[in-house]
């Protein structure tokens, strides 16, 4: 039967088939057959070009979900264009700095840093100043002020070209969370220095150092950076323990895209009660005061019982003491009142 319906099905195909695949051939007395053109090929869409490197697309990314159709149709019912929010938020967020200053995140530092195609000559001498600023998520006076002085000695290295082999970033902190996680770079603004792929950083507070263009430009053209010491420890890159780093960057990185999008107020809840469970467990009895069972209760009252009637015996059997000696003492009379009674008959 299975053979049968293939046979079937292989009929069913040929009587389908255009007729030109069947030609009889030319025949005498007839015109000269012309050759049929060949078909041209439809026009195939090149392959869409590869995602670059890095950390995967984030399905949480707020910039997403808000940009999604029903979410931009609901706030179209409240009179808010949120795709033109976004928008100029977004160009807001360019135009806030030096366009042609590489603004390095979570997705591009593998590929741009890391895996960056180098000549061997420019291998040992390829410096990464990067500039960590808050700028976009805080009105931070040190912040812009670090962002406008660094803008300014990047135009000026520009110009003179006396620093070849060092390129120039910045690091949005409030955008960026793996790196800065990884990092153990809690707040802003920071400079740093990144060499050897990644493999040795050093760090600099922006507190530390004067915030000046001259400055900035005189630490890379002399090199005092090199009188510092890279951060080398075992979380570090290249230490035994920077795998556990890397898992609790990236599960900060997961929770940080998650809290994002929940709304505010349950987030308020949830760190209530994640508090309230906290200051339990601070102040929870030691293990030596475990509760103790009703039997253990019971023995234990007993025995207070019978310690507390010992001591009410042992009580009034000493003042029972007190008043014999007291009686006794009241009827022997005392040598000295016996001299006086003899002495008062003579």
């Amino acid at each position: 039967m299975k053979l049968a319906a293939i046979l079937l099905a292989s009929l069913t195909c040929a009587s389908t088939a255009s007729a030109q695949y069947f030609s009889q051939g030319w025949q005498p007395g007839e015109s000269a057959p012309e050759e049929t053109p060949a078909p041209t090929p439809e026009a195939v869409a090149p392959n869409a070009p590869p995602r670059a490197r890095g950390l995967p697309s984030n399905p949480f990314d707020l910039t997403k979900i808000l940009e999604a159709a029903p979410v931009a149709s609901l706030f179209g019912k409240f009179g808010v264009n949120i795709t033109k929010q976004l928008e100029e938020a977004r160009l807001k967020t360019l135009n806030m700095w030096d366009s042609r200053i590489l603004l390095i995140t979570d997705d591009n530092y593998d590929e741009v840093i890391v895996n960056e195609k180098l000549l061997p000559e420019e291998e040992e001498k390829r410096a990464w100043f990067i500039v960590i600023t808050a700028q976009t998520g805080q009105q931070s006076g040190m912040s812009k002020l670090l962002d406008d002085q660094w803008d300014e000695a990047f135009n000026i290295t520009q110009n003179l070209k006396d620093i070849p082999y060092v390129k120039w970033g910045r690091i949005d902190y409030f955008n960026v969370t793996y790196l800065t996680t990884k990092w153990n770079i809690w707040q802003a603004p920071y400079v740093m220095v990144i060499q050897n792929r990644g493999q040795d950083l050093y760090f600099f507070q922006a507190t530390n150092t004067k915030l000046n263009a001259e400055f900035l430009r005189d630490f890379l053209k002399q090199e005092t950076w090199k009188n510092s010491v890279a951060w080398k420890t075992p979380l570090s890159p290249g230490g035994d323990y920077e795998k556990y780093m890397h898992y609790y960057a990236f599960a900060m990185t997961k929770a940080y895209n998650l809290f994002v999008v929940l709304p505010r107020w349950l987030v308020m809840i949830l760190s209530g009660v994640v508090a309230s469970l906290v200051m339990k467990l601070m102040h929870r009895n030691p293990a030596a005061e475990v509760s103790m069972t009703r039997e253990e209760e019971r023995q234990l009252k007993s025995k207070e019982r019978r310690e507390a009637a010992a001591a009410a015996a042992a009580k009034e059997k000493e003042g029972t003491e007190e008043k014999e000696e007291a009686k006794t003492s009241g009827a022997t009379p005392s040598k000295g009142k016996a001299k006086s009674r003899k002495g008062g008959k003579k």
